[in-house]
This record gives structure tokens, C-alpha cells and sequence, in this order.
């Protein structure tokens, strides 16, 4: 199911090479990098604050957007090859076989991929599922930086945020993975990590108000309709369990969401009463509450380490959760295993040893990161963002087509086709071979339709295709409307400033007649036209028509004029316009030399 795509992705900035090491702060004793804030880097942050380092923020995607969770169909499983390599073995090889899902690797070099590969082959793991992605990370903990998944229409994209650590390379990983899979990128503002934030697959989403923390400057009503913009779910806010119990206060460590009725939430039997236990059991209730069937499973802090067994991973018919050895609390290790097989009866449920990891504030959750599967099958899908329907284009004119396409291997080309007919034939080409993802200027043709719509065909390697409509007819006009146009400003005489104006506007094969009121009473008027407009002073005025020609009419005792025109039937002179305006001397109430002018108008001949 491994793509290696062709495609040049329109994404700013796209890192090739590792951020220098001077840059990033790093633990003396040179350890991986725990999940929480070290010390060092809290000590980086007093002079380079996360919200000094946003990167460009995107428009939301559009069109209909579904949040992909955990429990749904997984294509892959993404790790980073960082410090707990004997862990991640271990998942590899239950992910690659009983998940039956593709290993997707990052690795800082190609020596490391090689190192990585053999361990993960000697673990057991299906090979022709791995994939090795050279690409420098600074941690494990992909859950945090990785990209989150949504499907537009039925094609996979991501949106990112900005990393709540200061870890550039895992900042900048999701931006890679976008032009390394083939998948549109997004992003939003908020400063946040991955693994405090859960969802169902029904759009909505579950997390605690560390959020609201690292966002100082936004109200919680802005942070839920970010999410609500980006990932269309509709998300309920939960006080965080205290510091002194989980160092990163992130949802996944109390909380995951197994189905869209099924809830898992922490217990702690040893600690009844404390602050952790009240949040959990009124999470419990709230959850309940809203339909959920809630299970519980026990946690325990013994040594300043947070023991869960909610930070699991869930891959189609596996289900990963941690075990320990600690004497306090492997005690609980029998009865967590048997409350996720009864939660998840349909799936196989493995225990991984954790011990190595926990005390670092993470387990198996925090070093994942989900690929959903391609929604075609072995089918391409495609999304067409414009034209969805209801626009109005004119002949001549440029419209920009944009669209996206996925596969489960790789789009090839696409092509784009025209309807006039609502979708029922497709028999123009509008153009052919064009790039998987992009955008289009299509000349807009001289034609008359209020049926059009366009196709995006998407095909693959192995002559394959799929596509996806406009969503509604868009209307191409070619027959020039009649129009009367004003423009420009006058100047004023005795009546104020004069008024050029129509009645209706100029239909072929009628009479069409221009109206000057406000003008100097029993004066006269020189009706100015040509046929482009123009501006240049004369007399404190500005004359609004590079004129050729002028009628001279009088003015009448109310201060009005008129100028009938019968306009032929010519369909030659649909779309021509005539630029006109009226201009009265010796008005003893206009200043200078004594001339009022009138507004411009533009009369557009037509139907």
C-alpha cells in the first residue's frame, strides 16, 4: 500500500535537511527526549516562546470534512526510530500482522533505516509492509507532532498544528509526510500536542483544558470553532488531571475512545477520593450521560511515574496496550487486559511491556500516529474544490479549477471535463494530464448554459480511474445582459449636481432614452460620448468619457433633459458600451468658468 509519489505539493518551506543541532535544546546526557518539557527546554522557552515560531496559517479546507478516529480503518501506522527502539519492535510486529497495517519509519539517515530494519525484521514483523521515510525527527513521541487526518470528500488530507515542544524537526515532520504520501496540507494556529486530543467517528472531540493553557490569547469558544473549521468535530473541554500526577496533562493518558458508543476512562483504586479519581469519575458521568457505554480501567502514580492502561493503540482488529513490571502496579496488569477484551470483544488485545517508556510521561499511544485507509479501495478518489456549483461565469473571463485526488498506490494524471448538461455527459475536455493535486486557469468558453459542471478524473498506473463532480450547476453566459453603469462624480450648479441617469437600461431593437435632471433650469446640455471612459480636470470638474461626439439638448424649466435612442436589432452590438456625460455652461451657481457637470454612466448595449 506504499506510495512513492511524483508529486511537487505547493507547500512553503519544505524542510530537506535536519534544523542545526545548536538550535534545538538538548539534554546534557545527550538521553531521548522524554514526552514532557525538560528542563533545558523550559530554559529555551523564557527567550524563544512557541508563538514566536507559528508557521503560516492556512484557509480550512473545504468542502465536507470528516475527522478520521482511531477506530476506524487504518492504512498505516507511523513511528519515529527514536530511543525506545525494543518497544517499537515489539509493536511493529503485531501492527504488520494482526493489524495488517503498513510500518511507516522515520529515520534520521539511511544507516539508521538499515539498523531499524533489521531490528524490526528480527521482531517478527511483515516486511513488505515497512517503509523506511529518511527524515530527521528529535523524539518518539509522533503522536504529539504527527499529522491528524480528515477525509475531504473522499480524499485523505492533513491538518497540522504547531508542536507544543520546542522540537523543530518533529514540528516541520508533518509538512514532509505531505509531500512524501501525496496528501494536501493544512494548518491551524493553535499550539497544541496530538495526544491531547480524542474523537469519535460521529465529529466529536474529547479534550482537557491544557489546551486552553497553551492558547493564552484565545477564548475556549475560538479554540472549539478552530477544530470545528479545520476537523468539523464538535468538541467538549475537560479539566486536566494536576501536573503532579501527569507531567503532560494530555486526555490520552485518562481517556480513549474505542467506538462510537464505547468509552475507556481511567480508574484509581488505590487513590478513591483524590483529585484524579473526582476528574475521571465525572468525566465517567459525562460520557454516560451522552450515551456512552463506559469502562473503566485502573491507573496508579507510584514514584512520580503515571502507570495508565488508557494509552493504548488501536489498528483494525488490534489492540496494543501497556503492561508493567513495577510491583505496585503490576498487580493491575490481569484486570486491564480483561476489561479492553471486553470493551473490544471483536478484537485481538496485546500487552506490550512499557516499563522502559512510562517513566519518560508516554506509552504506546504517545509514539503512534494513524494513516487512514484510502476510501476508494484500489479505486482513485478525487475532490473537486471549484467549481462547486452555483457560480456564474462569463465567456472570456479566467476561472481557476482546483482539485485533489488519492489512491491507494498512486494518481498518476487527472483530467478535466466540462458538462452542459447537468452532469449527464461529460463530452468536452477541458484539459488532460495534469498533476494528482493542483489548480487549473481554464478560459472560460463562449457558450450559453445554466447546466455547466466539471468533472476531476483521476487515474492511476494500472489504468484505474475515479472522479468527483461539481456539487450543483454553475451557469456560463454568453449573451451580454443589457446594463446601465454609473461612475465618477460630478460638480454642482444651481440644482445641485447634476444627475445622468435611465430608466432602463439599453435593450437591442428598443427605445432607449437618457435622463438628465438637476440641471440649470432653461440651459443647455452637451451630452458627451464615446466609447471608453476617462479623467481629466476642466474646470474644478472631471471629464469622465474620451468623447468623439456630443448632442446638444435644452434644458426644460424643471432643470431635466432627455436623449431617446432607438437602439437597433443587431446582435453584433450586444456587449459594446457607450460612455456618457452631461455637461451645462454658464450655471451662475457653478464655480469657475461657470460649468456643472454630471455623474459618468456606462450604458452596456444588450439583451
Amino acid at each position: 500500500m506504499h506510495r512513492f509519489p511524483t508529486l511537487a505539493l505547493a507547500i512553503a518551506s519544505l524542510p530537506l535537511a535536519p534544523i542545526a543541532a545548536q538550535e534545538r535544546p538538548i539534554e546534557p546526557d545527550g538521553a531521548p527526549l522524554p514526552r514532557y518539557l525538560t528542563p533545558a527546554e523550559a530554559r529555551y522557552l523564557e527567550s524563544h516562546p512557541l508563538g514566536s515560531d507559528l508557521r503560516a496559517v492556512t484557509p480550512p479546507p473545504p468542502g465536507p470534512i470528516h475527522c478520521v478516529a482511531e477506530y476506524e480503518p487504518m492504512a498505516g501506522i507511523l513511528i519515529a526510530w527514536e530511543g525506545w527502539t525494543t518497544i517499537l519492535v515489539q509493536m511493529a510486529a503485531q501492527i504488520t500482522t494482526v493489524g495488517e497495517a503498513d510500518l511507516y519509519v522515520a529515520v534520521d539517515s539511511a544507516a539508521e533505516g538499515t539498523s531499524a530494519l533489521n531490528s524490526i525484521a528480527a521482531g517478527g514483523a511483515d516486511m513488505a509492509r515497512v517503509h523506511t521515510m529518511v527524515v530527521t525527527t528529535d523524539s518518539v513521541w509522533i503522536r504529539d507532532y504527527g499529522p491528524r487526518y480528515v477525509y475531504q470528500g473522499d480524499v485523505r488530507s492533513i491538518v497540522d498544528h504547531t508542536y507544543n515542544r520546542p522540537r523543530p524537526n518533529d514540528n516541520v515532520f508533518p509538512t514532509f509526510f505531505a509531500g512524501y504520501i501525496g496528501h494536501a496540507f493544512y494548518e491551524h494556529q493553535l499550539v497544541h500536542g496530538g495526544g491531547n486530543f480524542h474523537l469519535d467517528a460521529l465529529d466529536s472531540s474529547f479534550v482537557a483544558r491544557l489546551i486552553n493553557n497553551e492558547n493564552t490569547y484565545l477564548t475556549e469558544q475560538q479554540i472549539y470553532d478552530i477544530w470545528w473549521d479545520f476537523q468539523h468535530v464538535a468538541t467538549t473541554f475537560f479539566t486536566p488531571l494536576p501536573s503532579y500526577i501527569d507531567a503532560t496533562q494530555h486526555i490520552d493518558m485518562w481517556l480513549q475512545v474505542v467506538a462510537d458508543d464505547i468509552v475507556v476512562i481511567s480508574d484509581w483504586p488505590l487513590q478513591s477520593g483524590s483529585t484524579q479519581d473526582q476528574l475521571c469519575e465525572a468525566a465517567a458521568v459525562t460520557m454516560a450521560g451522552r450515551g456512552y457505554t463506559v469502562f473503566r480501567t485502573p491507573a496508579h502514580p507510584t514514584g512520580g511515574v503515571h502507570y495508565t492502561y488508557t494509552n493504548v493503540v488501536m489498528c483494525n482488529d488490534l489492540v496494543l496496550i501497556p503492561s508493567y513490571t513495577n510491583s505496585t502496579v503490576q498487580q493491575f496488569n490481569a484486570p486491564a487486559l480483561a476489561t479492553w477484551q471486553q470493551a473490544c470483544p471483536t478484537r485481538t488485545v496485546v500487552a506490550i511491556d512499557s516499563q522502559a517508556i512510562v517513566s519518560a510521561a508516554g506509552v504506546l499511544h504517545c509514539i503512534v500516529m494513524h494513516l487512514p485507509v484510502h476510501r476508494g479501495g484500489v479505486d482513485p478518489t478525487a475532490y473537486l474544490i471549484f467549481p462547486a456549483g452555483g457560480e456564474a461565469l462569463e465567456p472570456g473571463t479566467t476561472a481557476t479549477i482546483e482539485w485533489l485526488s488519492d489512491d491507494d498506490e498512486e494518481v498518476s494524471t487527472v483530467d478535466l471535463l466540462l458538462s452542459t448538461d447537468g452532469g449527464a455527459s461529460f463530452p468536452t475536455t477541458i484539459a488532460a494530464g495534469l498533476a494528482p493535486m493542483g489548480s487549473y486557469d481554464w478560459v472560460v468558453p463562449v457558450l450559453d448554459t445554466t447546466q455547466a459542471r466539471v468533472r476531476v478524473l483521476a487515474h492511476d498506473g494500472t489504468g484505474r480511474s475515479g472522479s468527483d463532480d461539481s456539487d450543483g450547476d454553475f451557469t456560463i453566459s454568453a449573451t451580454p445582459y443589457a446594463a446601465l453603469l454609473s461612475y465618477g462624480t460630478g460638480k454642482a450648479g444651481s440644482l445641485g449636481v447634476p444627475l445622468l441617469d435611465a430608466p432602463a437600461p439599453p435593450v437591442l431593437g428598443s427605445l432607449f432614452t437618457l435622463g438628465l435632471s438637476r440641471a440649470l433650469p432653461n440651459g443647455d446640455a452637451y451630452f458627451i460620448y464615446g466609447v471608453s471612459p476617462d479623467s481629466y480636470l476642466f474646470d474644478g470638474a472631471t471629464v469622465l468619457v474620451d468623447y468623439f461626439a456630443y448632442f446638444q439638448l435644452p434644458i426644460d424649466a424643471a432643470g431635466a433633459a432627455s436623449l431617446p435612442i432607438l437602439l437597433p436589432v443587431n446582435p453584433n452590438l450586444a456587449g459594446l458600451s457607450f460612455f456618457w456625460q452631461a455637461w451645462i455652461p454658464n450655471d451662475p451657481h457653478a464655480a469657475g468658468a461657470g460649468w456643472a457637470a454630471s455623474n459618468g454612466l456606462e450604458t452596456r448595449l444588450g439583451f
